[in-house]
């Protein structure tokens, strides 16, 4: 989770990449409406998204896994929710979609080790939240750095999983600074992470 822009796409893919090159089984789910969350796995631009490819066929019902859900880089299997069109409808109920549609067709195979889901986290709203709501997630990792927004929405995002934590059984696994250069930045994470009751996992310079 983090706001938009903070790195939390780059930091995912990577992170993902080097599981499997350890040899680890691994998913990513892009849980943001710019549906950017595969590129570098999948080598090219974007993929199709559920939430597109329902549009063009009328419903979701009418989607094949296969059309939605690639293989990339050491075989890590991608997928993207989308959302809606720009001005209508919650983008939100997107990952709720994507997610389902998912689940029910078996994308979630017991041969996975990780599921990673890179989720927007500007406004931790019923859709976004649904990683933590749900028990699809069990830690829950933020990219932040030393910029007053990203802190906002670091800690906005805590309070969403100290909302579902008993019931969903998820934990917030720690903060990972994507460092914007800003006045004593490793300070202010530190800090951040101290009053958060959790930890600063690593600052990227």
């Amino acid at each position: 989770y983090g706001k938009g822009g903070i790195g939390k796409s780059t930091t995912t893919q990577n992170t993902v990449a080097g599981l499997a090159e350890a040899g680890y089984k691994a998913m990513i789910v892009g849980c943001d409406p710019k549906a950017d969350a595969t590129r570098l796995i999948l080598h090219k631009k974007a993929q199709n998204t559920v939430m597109d490819m329902a549009r063009e066929r009328g419903t979701v019902e009418d989607l094949e896994i296969d059309e939605v859900l690639l293989t990339g880089f050491k075989d890590i299997k991608c997928a993207e929710s989308g959302g809606p069109e720009p001005g209508v409808g919650c983008a939100g109920r997107g990952v709720i979609t994507a997610i389902n549609f998912l689940e029910e067709n078996g994308a979630y195979t017991d041969d996975l080790d990780f599921v990673f889901y890179d989720v927007l986290g500007d406004v931790v709203c019923g859709g976004f939240a649904m990683p933590i709501r749900e028990g699809k997630a069990k830690e829950i990792y933020i990219v932040t750095s030393g910029e007053m927004m990203a802190m906002y929405a670091a800690n906005n995002i805590s309070r969403g999983i100290l909302k579902y934590a008993q019931s969903g059984g998820v934990r917030l696994g720690g903060l990972i600074c994507n460092s914007r250069k800003t006045d004593k930045e490793h300070e202010l994470i530190s800090e951040l992470a101290k009053r958060l009751g959790t930890q600063l996992i690593h600052f990227v310079p």
